[in-house]
């Protein structure tokens, strides 16, 4: 890498001046909104302009029931080989590294675990999952990320054709918090700026799945930011998860976009625009209910989860 001369006056001066140089050193770089927002991704990144892109509105009447789908095994989820977690503020989310010991059945190849992070919205935007059902937005997603192993490291394959399977699993709130999401809120004010990371107890990662497991969407898609590389076998499950308002407004408020640094900017509203289906079919696991759309859908699962 040469580095301007510029930045090597101030070499060791700031972290700030470090993070210039290698954006001019090479990289764009990207936001979600301003002139740099998502609108503009495709300038830089191509592949944002691409026609399979994610995130997208799951339609349950347009979508094809295929009951050869099976249910998703998680393994490894329970009992990971590491004691630790890294839990870190890249400035677009928070994101868990998570060891390989982890990985998915249930899918077409073998697909291991490698980060987890969260999408959200803000108090005057509290829609912030990514995928919608029916036109139903959700408070916040959680997306559990995944390589195809048999095909290579992630690196390897990550812009390929199914090089990464990702769990998407909407999250909805209530009056109870949650104990397994809590394994990473109570954590977040110790990343609370840009660039930070801390090292946090492992806990049971299924902690944070829905209870049906049978019950998802399945397409092919792309990560939803930049390079948004269009390799994903997209699972996203129909039944939500259930956070706590309390929970939800520390996701919302606590993390910063910003390093220490600079001056505090808010993390929030970290949500791509829905994205057209275009030509591609999505696949349902299960017969949706005739007459129950997603929001009553929506409404019977938290009541009964009372």
């Amino acid at each position: 890498m040469v580095i301007p001369s510029f930045c090597t006056t101030f070499l060791g001066s700031c972290v700030l001046v470090l993070a210039v140089c290698r954006s001019a050193a090479g990289g764009a770089s990207w936001t979600y909104t301003g002139d740099h927002g998502q609108e503009h991704w495709p300038d830089s990144f191509p592949d944002c302009g691409g026609t399979s892109q994610s995130p997208i509105n799951l339609k349950t009447w347009n979508a094809v029931h295929d009951g050869s789908l099976p249910p998703i095994q998680p393994v490894g989820y329970r009992t990971p080989d590491d004691s630790t977690f890294t839990l870190a503020n890249n400035g677009h989310t928070v994101k868990l590294s998570l060891p390989s010991s982890m990985r998915l059945i249930g899918l077409p190849n073998n697909y291991t675990a490698a980060q987890l992070h969260l999408h959200w919205g803000s108090e005057e935007h509290p829609g912030g999952a990514e995928h919608y059902i029916d036109d139903q937005e959700y408070p916040a997603e959680l997306h559990i990320v995944h390589y195809n192993s048999d095909a290579g490291k992630i690196n390897d394959v990550k812009d390929k054709p199914n090089g990464l399977a990702v769990l998407g699993i909407l999250i909805a709130t209530g009056p109870r918090s949650n104990p397994g999401f809590a394994n990473i809120i109570n954590h977040l004010g110790r990343v609370s700026y840009a660039e930070q990371s801390v090292p946090i107890p492992s806990f049971n990662i299924e902690d944070l799945l829905p209870s049906n497991l049978d019950r998802y969407f399945r397409y092919s898609g792309s990560l939803t930011t930049p390079p948004c590389s269009q390799s994903v076998v997209w699972t996203v499950f129909s039944n939500p998860v259930q956070i706590s308002e309390s929970q939800m407004e520390t996701l919302r408020t606590t993390l910063h976009s910003t390093p220490m640094n600079r001056p505090p900017a808010v993390l929030e509203n970290n949500v791509r625009h829905i994205q057209p289906v275009n030509y591609r079919t999505v696949y349902v696991s299960f017969v949706m209910e005739k007459g129950l759309s997603a929001g009553k859908f929506l409404l019977f699962f938290i009541t009964s989860s009372m």
